[in-house]
This record gives structure tokens, C-alpha cells and sequence, in this order.
């Protein structure tokens, strides 16, 4: 797995004014996004980021809604890392087999930040009997966790240390090609992530979509929304072909 800087201090520092526009940016376009194509009723179940809950993933998770797609959230609490969905997954794994059994087909995990890298996982384990597809939002999967700005917040907050045997396999697991189709969001300024660290180069069939912006905030920029609507809408259209 590739050793990646953190994004710089400048970028860092930037992070809680750049997230305040983007809060500015979604109350000004609130009209222009009710525009979205309508979704064809898949389930879709989001992950939150690192320390965030539900509550994180309200805006998209409406704006999912009305577009007609079946959302849920992942009702775990907060992203505590291994603390919360335990060593191997087993909460979260079995969360999103319960759920997709509940929906009669396949969930498409839309995951940001360490969501996004437990959507991973998940698709990994449980294959695409359970999961469709994965999107992925400023997720530093490809890399260590060293780049990041973010690393030590996740040791303290998990109890899980970086160096640990077990979580380097993890990595290694998570990075590897998904066997279902996938999607990966980054910023190049991102200032908590190196967005390099968000997708593997060598993932064959991984489609990857590059937007400006911050990573506190992220799932409420509307290019994210907007680039999630278009990657479902699009997979939907390939499916029915």
C-alpha cells in the first residue's frame, strides 16, 4: 500500500471556513437540486464519516428520497471505528444483510469518508448477492492512514492503533479491487485527506470523479449530491440496457 503525505496545514487550517460555504452554497442551490432525475426505487443504505452519525446524512438522504430511491441510514450511533462496529465488521456486516434481506434485493452503500471505507469492506465480505454497488466520498482507501490529518483522532476515538497487524490486513482487504461496481468522489483539496489516498489507480472498472472542496462537510457540497445523483442514474441505465 502506497505512503502518502497529509494534506498540508495550510489546506487544514482552511477546512471549518471552506465547510461554512459549503453550508452557504446548499441554501442557495436548494431550488436548482430539486431538478434531479428521478431514481429508479433502489435501496440504499449511507455511512456516515468518522465521529458523525445519522444526523450527518440527512441532506442526502432526503435528497435521495425525492428522488424517489429507498434510503436508509445505517442506525449504528456514531462512527467510532472498530468501537462501534466491532474487530471484523460483524455490527455493520450484519446491519446490511438484514437490510437488504428486509428490501428483497441488493443495497447500493454510498459511504463518506470512513463510511466509505467500511462500504468497502462490507462489499468485500458480503458480495453482490447483498451489495450492488459502492460509492465512495473522500475515502482514503488506497493509502495508509498516516495520509491523513485525521490518523491519531481515529486512534483515540476506535482504540485501535495504525500499526496494528490486524488493521494493516484490513487495509489491504479494503483496498484490493471491488467485485461489484464502484465509485470514488476526491478533492485534491482536501485538507484532512490526501485525495491521491482516495482511489487505487490499478482498479480496474472503478470509476473516479475529481471535485474542488473541503473535506468537513463533504456529503452537503452540491457537486457531491449531484455527482451521486448522476453515478445512480447512470447505473441504473446500464442495468436496463
Amino acid at each position: 500500500m502506497p505512503q502518502l503525505p497529509p494534506p498540508s496545514r495550510l489546506l487544514w487550517a482552511a477546512e471549518l471556513p471552506r465547510a461554512a460555504w459549503t453550508l452557504a452554497e446548499l441554501a442557495a442551490s436548494a431550488r436548482t437540486l430539486r431538478g434531479a432525475p428521478p431514481g429508479d426505487g433502489r435501496p440504499i443504505l449511507l455511512l456516515p464519516g468518522l465521529i458523525n452519525a445519522d444526523r450527518s446524512m440527512v441532506v442526502m438522504a432526503q435528497y435521495l428520497r425525492g428522488m424517489g430511491y429507498r434510503v436508509d441510514t445505517w442506525g449504528l450511533g456514531r462512527n467510532f471505528g472498530t468501537r462501534t462496529v466491532g474487530a471484523d465488521g460483524a455490527r455493520l456486516l450484519a446491519r446490511i444483510s438484514d437490510h437488504a434481506a428486509s428490501m428483497g434485493e441488493p443495497l447500493t452503500l454510498i459511504g463518506v469518508s470512513l463510511g466509505g471505507i467500511m462500504a468497502r469492506l462490507a462489499a468485500h465480505r458480503l458480495g453482490g448477492d447483498v451489495v450492488r454497488e459502492v460509492i465512495t466520498i473522500a475515502s482514503p482507501y488506497a493509502a495508509g492512514p498516516r495520509a491523513t490529518n485525521a490518523w491519531r483522532t481515529y486512534q483515540w476515538v476506535s482504540g485501535e492503533g495504525i500499526d496494528d497487524p490486524a488493521l494493516i490486513a484490513r487495509q489491504a482487504e479494503i483496498a484490493a479491487p471491488l467485485p461489484v461496481p464502484a465509485t470514488a468522489i476526491w478533492s485534491a483539496s482536501d485538507g484532512l485527506v490526501n485525495g491521491r489516498a482516495c482511489f487505487a489507480d490499478d482498479e480496474s472498472g472503478l470509476r473516479v470523479i475529481e471535485l474542488r472542496g473541503s473535506h468537513v462537510g463533504v456529503q452537503f457540497r452540491v457537486g457531491v449530491l449531484r455527482a451521486v445523483a448522476a453515478v445512480l442514474a447512470d447505473s441504473a441505465s446500464r442495468k436496463t440496457r
